[in-house]
């Protein structure tokens, strides 16, 4: 990776794209730091970063993922994450509305208009987004405003929360459009490092004045270096399915009489059954917002159904109730994701009209059962591997980082994010240097 990074800055072009998105990105990084007016920043953050709860949980990830500008309610503080709803939305439906299905299936004009209606979609979640947060913490709101027109301070700062948030949807895709890689992603990896990076400079006043904490700090780096390692490992694990195409004679040419694979992913879905689990299990505490946090069912919720909120015998079931719920959603989210991306079905049939057969298998329905079972084993071996990641780092980064508040510093969720951003730059890099080479050789 770091010889593609050296060879791309030789190259004046591709450097002139990279110097462009470090930019943009630049430029994000300082938006995040703008604050917005009417906030007590200091009492905002200390209440955020409070508890144990699933909503301070919630919103750290947020923060995370938004470089910290969530914790801090600064301009760009709702980030790029409506786009990513908006754009999540957008799939769902264009595989159940059949008008947005004929867009999707006609070409460039087409994906042009998707991409318009995802951006409209996208403001309006933003705008949903602002005013939940607004209202949820309205006493956070400096009273220099005056309680007169309160309502007015909260319209500005809904406007000022939309347009940050369309701000940074136009910068990822001036990134995707003038520099390397995909906007949107990389957006959030600088977000994600930033994050950590901020987490593990507040660590040096506490190992300056306990330097024994310093192992903690040890522990907790060897434990992500480890993570980071095994996600990369499985992430380019892959199923080949070897096909042999027959020969065919088309006119006075013979086509076929080659072999070929189809690559199944390990890990297909990626992060997303991971994003939407965690949405679900969001779901119980937005219901609860809504009608009171101080009913009894709301205290039985917390004890009884979430990990960490309670001392007496009854912990250990709140963590097992979670965390079994969790991963079977992963499971599931994983599946109905997997069936979005590899149909049996329609693979079988395009191997059986360019002459492609699978090694002891017949063709046509046998291909795609064959094919159905292979995809359905590698599937749950990811879902498997994603539910170890979403649970089993938490519980580790709690007990070694507790000590140096940084257990909430990058998550298994983020580092997923991180690591699969990182591969496809490193992809995209090769992918420039590869065509500068084909148009030298053209030329």
């Amino acid at each position: 990776m770091w010889q593609t990074i050296k060879n791309a800055f030789s190259d004046k072009s591709i450097r002139g794209k990279m110097f462009a998105t470090f930019g943009i990105l630049l430029a994000f990084r300082i938006g995040c730091w703008i604050p917005l007016p009417g906030i007590s920043v200091d009492f905002y953050s200390t209440q955020f970063g409070g508890g144990e709860g699933t909503q301070n949980q919630i919103f750290q990830l947020l923060s995370m993922m938004s470089g910290g500008s969530m914790q801090y309610l600064t301009l760009f503080a709702l980030g790029i994450l409506p786009f990513i709803n908006s754009f999540i939305i957008m799939q769902l439906l264009t595989l159940i509305i059949p008008p947005l299905e004929r867009l999707s299936k006609q070409g460039d004009e087409g994906r042009e208009k998707i991409t318009m209606i995802t951006r409209y979609v996208a403001i309006a979640l933003a705008v949903v987004q602002a005013i939940g947060i607004v209202v949820a913490y309205k006493d956070f709101i400096d009273p220099m405003f005056g309680e007169k027109n309160g309502w007015l301070t909260a319209i500005m700062l809904i406007a000022l929360l939309v347009s940050g948030s369309t701000v940074v949807m136009w910068l990822g895709e001036r990134i995707t459009q003038l520099g390397i890689g995909n906007g949107t992603s990389l957006i959030i990896f600088s977000g994600i490092l930033s994050s950590f990076g901020l987490a593990l400079v507040n660590t040096i006043p506490q190992i300056k004045a306990e330097p024994t904490k310093i192992w903690n700090l040890f522990g907790y780096l060897i434990v992500v270096l480890f993570l980071f390692a095994f996600i990369v490992f499985v992430d380019g694990g892959e199923r080949k399915i070897r096909v042999n195409y027959a020969k065919q004679v088309k006119g006075n040419k013979m086509y076929g009489g080659q072999s070929t694979f189809i690559p199944i992913k390990v890990n297909s879905s990626g992060v997303m059954p991971i994003i939407f689990a965690s949405s679900f299990m969001t779901i119980p505490m937005m219901i609860f917002q809504f009608v009171g946090t101080d009913s009894q069912a709301y205290m039985n919720y917390m004890i009884y159904c979430y990990p960490g909120n309670s001392t007496s015998q009854w912990q250990w079931v709140g963590w097992v109730f979670y965390y079994l719920i969790m991963l079977g959603l992963i499971i599931f989210f994983a599946y109905f994701y997997a069936q979005i991306q590899f149909n049996p079905q329609d693979v079988a049939r395009n191997l059986q009209q360019y002459g492609g057969t699978i090694q002891g298998i017949r063709g046509g329905k046998p291909t795609s059962d064959f094919l159905a079972r292979i995809n359905n084993r590698i599937v749950l071996f990811g879902a498997l591997f994603l539910g170890f990641i979403a649970i089993v780092p938490t519980a580790i980064f709690q007990v070694i980082g507790l000590g140096l508040g940084i257990n909430n510093a990058i998550s298994a969720t983020g580092m997923l994010i991180a690591v699969s951003v990182a591969l496809e730059f490193n992809k995209q890099l090769e992918g420039q240097l590869m065509m500068k080479h084909y148009k030298g050789f053209l030329k």
